[in-house]
């Protein structure tokens, strides 16, 4: 449920001994705080490793306040 809060989707899981590996695809940029919370909901047992999969075109609704802070960025530049 964590992940997918994130925008990810769960590719797969398995049991290695007494662990479950969870493999998932989510945007990094939902990922920033991501070890201090998976370490929360599992009471410090949980880790996780991550690498670039695939770049994808950004959702819309993520999308409208990057572009809007650019925006102010660029106009700022020009009025100096």
């Amino acid at each position: 449920a964590d992940l997918t809060s994130r925008r990810g989707k769960v590719l797969g899981m398995e049991i290695a001994g007494k662990r479950e590996i969870i493999r998932a695809q989510a945007p990094l940029a939902d990922l920033f705080q991501y070890a201090t919370d998976l370490r929360s909901l599992t009471k410090g047992s949980g880790r996780f490793s991550l690498r670039l999969s695939h770049y994808e075109e950004t959702p819309p609704q993520a999308a409208h306040p990057l572009i809007e802070a650019y925006q102010k960025s660029r106009a700022a530049q020009t009025d100096k």
